[in-house]
């Protein structure tokens, strides 16, 4: 691998855990999540008509993601609840294996019922695959949503500016109340 490639790779890491140490201000991160939902809605009509039917809204704008062997992400974003933000939250994951490179994305987590949302907000720290099995949704060619998950009580986007993102996972994320 060539010298500049690994030393760009290694301060995209390093970055990545520094993000922690910076917490955005409760108006970057509004202003963030009007901008993805918007994103989000020119993508999917279909996803526009889930957000109106969701009980809660959990949006992180942008979701940063590096690694170089080991990995790991952050981000920050806030629930929304009948449009009023009720909460901001931080999503942090790590990983090891097989990986190299960057990425930025933006994640929803729609909770499509009461109890689904009541147990989220009770409880502290909750993790996706284990408090909680999110059904992140599949996307057919011209945006249609693969209809079989939108009956679970949890459904998860992923995407970037480039659309809808294809075979992620909120499995193993780990979200918590920001303080």
């Amino acid at each position: 691998m060539p010298k500049q490639l690994s030393s760009f790779l290694f301060a995209c890491w390093i970055a990545l855990f520094s993000f922690n140490a910076y917490s955005a201000s409760n108006a970057e991160i509004n202003a963030k999540t009007t901008e993805a939902l918007q994103r989000f809605y020119q993508h999917s009509s279909a996803g526009q008509a889930l957000v109106q039917q969701a009980k809660g809204i959990l949006v992180f704008p942008e979701v940063y993601k590096a690694g170089i062997g080991i990995g790991g992400e952050y981000g920050e974003g806030k629930l929304l609840e009948k449009g009023k933000t009720t909460g901001y939250y931080t999503i942090t994951a790590a990983s090891i294996g097989f990986q190299l490179g960057a990425q930025i994305k933006s994640e929803i987590i729609l909770f499509m019922t009461d109890e689904a949302l009541k147990q989220f907000k009770r409880s502290d720290g909750w993790e996706a695959g284990v408090d909680g099995s999110v059904a992140v949704v599949t996307v057919g060619a011209g945006g249609e949503i693969d209809t079989s998950t939108i009956k679970d009580p949890i459904i998860g986007f992923i995407f970037s500016n480039k659309g809808l993102m294809y075979n992620l996972s909120l499995e193993g994320s780990k979200i918590s109340r920001k303080r």
